[in-house]
């Protein structure tokens, strides 16, 4: 079932250590088949060593296991309601990359300084507040995703295709998996550049909205000029 997707999941799965997003199973990469509801997901705390296109699991969008001999990521949750909830994405994001979730332990948007942020984000990338007790003694997982997707289905989501989430970390999205660990990668270096020039300057402004719309703009949308013709 789904072994086209199980095998593009399981490639964006490995592309997170190459790219030095996780360390040891710290992260999970997933994909839903808009035409049967299903989601591809990578399996709880499997060594990238060991993994294999075989071991993605297929749940629905309650989370149930349709397929799959071993227990989906324990964000499995978090995942399907981000699908439910945001029909224009196709593949979600999570890890534990340094930069980012040292942002999002600070409690602190990553705000737009320069442009190779704004080639990607639409402004600054925003940190969502912390679950409350309640939220995360009772479907903490679950919850995750409410909070996240209550904070941007009403807007332009595919914009800024990351939050950052209180005291835990990045959550990424994309067309498909393979471009939200395009986006994922790109958060964690916009991170980091943030973070460097603060330090650098620590009463930096953000960049202007002229800059950042001609940025965004020039790679999205119907006038994008950006690379070549497809």
């Amino acid at each position: 079932m789904l072994e086209t997707l199980k095998k593009i999941v399981y490639n964006a799965n490995m592309d997170l250590p190459r790219y030095n997003l996780v360390t040891f199973t710290w992260g999970n990469v997933s994909a839903i088949d808009r035409s049967t509801g299903l989601v591809v997901i990578k399996p709880s705390g499997v060594d990238y060593e060991r993994l294999t296109p075989d071991d993605m699991v297929v749940v629905d969008l309650e989370g149930n296991v349709v397929e799959g001999d071993l227990r989906p990521s324990s964000d499995t949750p978090t995942h399907v309601e981000m699908y439910k909830a945001l029909p224009k994405i196709g593949g979600v994001v999570h890890t534990h990359s340094s930069y980012a979730t040292s942002w999002a332990q600070s409690g602190l948007s990553i705000p737009c300084y320069g442009t190779t942020h704004a080639d990607y984000f639409y402004g600054s990338v925003p940190c969502l507040r912390c679950l409350n007790a309640d939220e995360i003694e009772d479907n903490y997982e679950k919850n995750t995703g409410l909070l996240i997707t209550s904070s941007v289905s009403d807007k332009d989501y595919m914009a800024t295709p990351a939050v950052l989430c209180k005291n835990h970390g990045p959550f990424v999205w994309g067309k498909d998996a393979r471009e939200a660990v395009h986006n994922a990668v790109v958060l964690e270096e916009v991170a980091k550049m943030a973070y460097r020039t603060r330090l650098i300057n620590p009463e930096v402004e953000t960049a202007p909205i002229s800059l950042i719309e001609k940025h965004y703009l020039r790679k999205h949308g119907p006038g994008a000029y950006y690379g070549q013709n497809k």
